[in-house]
């Protein structure tokens, strides 16, 4: 996977109005919804959180890099949470949560989640996230497995192998003055308690260089029901998100007396990494019909 988020910050120079429009077109069709908010202390952070709806086994939404809760999943918050409680969190030097003095790492940042669970009270959780923070959502469901009910990774990759061929090259040229006036650059300056977007930048660069990749062991050893998501054009290789949905119980012949599979995989048409959490009328369906679904027992 795993550098593929510096790869989201150079299509961004060149997204941004399209995520701008995807963004505004799905709001037109959504109510806002009133969000309990607030500061929960993690490791030593305050991580900033917001709170929505209620009922349930809660739903946590993990977003991507140089992103917000709003700016991954703005126009999904009142769908995923009218029938349940969601929580957004603000990781690291990202949203309304300040950096600290610590490296970025997926392992801290699963943790930071992790703990926020305990200080809440919430023993099991769903998980959805987005790029980045679908890769800490993986490790959390790896790490913790007891903690995790339904996990649902959406434009990701578990290995860096999986990215779509080319797509890294010249990744090591980028600079933080490249997503400058993008709307993740704008909403950072906006938001931030101590904003430095240029130290966050270069922290995010050298977390990338020490992420692993989860093995093929670790994927299959996942018995919680997975919702695969990607865009026909998105990061990840058509082929690796084959490869992804078998471990975790997918690519079988529904029509048995076993029936179909407990994991489920969507690829939305017409949907890059950008444009593809904006496609709310979709996900807005696809997920909660997957989370309220009753589990088939894994393989």
């Amino acid at each position: 996977m795993r550098r593929r988020t510096l790869l989201a910050a150079a299509a961004a120079t060149l997204a941004a109005p399209a995520m701008a429009q995807a963004e505004t077109g799905s709001q037109d069709n959504t109510a806002p919804t009133t969000p309990q908010t607030g500061y929960v202390e993690v490791n030593g952070l305050s991580m900033y959180y917001e709170r929505h709806g209620s009922g349930g086994v809660p739903l946590g939404l993990l977003h991507g890099a140089f992103a917000s809760i709003h700016n991954s999943f703005g126009p999904l918050l009142p769908a995923l949470s009218a029938g349940r409680e969601v929580i957004g969190f603000d990781l690291q030097a990202h949203g309304r949560t300040a950096d600290i003095e610590r490296p970025l790492r997926l392992e801290s940042l699963a943790d930071d989640v992790v703990a926020a669970m305990d200080a809440f009270g919430i023993e099991q959780i769903d998980l959805l996230g987005y790029s980045t923070g679908a890769a800490i959502a993986l490790l959390i469901a790896v790490q913790h497995p007891e903690r995790v009910r339904k996990l649902i990774p959406m434009s990701a990759t578990y290995r860096l192998d999986g990215v779509r061929a080319g797509l890294m090259d010249g990744m090591g040229e980028m600079q933080p003055a490249m997503l400058y006036g993008t709307p993740w650059h704008s909403e950072y300056l906006a938001l931030n308690p101590r904003p430095d977007f240029d130290a966050m930048f270069w922290k995010k660069a050298e977390m990338d260089k020490n992420i692993k990749d989860l093995s093929d062991e670790q994927v299959q050893g996942l018995t919680q029901p997975v919702l695969i998501i990607a865009g026909d054009s998105d990061l990840p290789a058509l082929d690796h998100l084959a490869r992804f949905f078998r471990p975790v119980g997918g690519d079988v012949f529904g029509d048995t007396p076993a029936g179909l599979p407990r994991s489920q995989l969507a690829i939305l048409p017409g949907a890059s990494h950008i444009t593809t959490p904006y496609q709310a009328e979709v996900l807005g369906v696809m997920v909660p019909a997957f989370l309220d679904k009753e589990a088939a027992p894994a393989a």
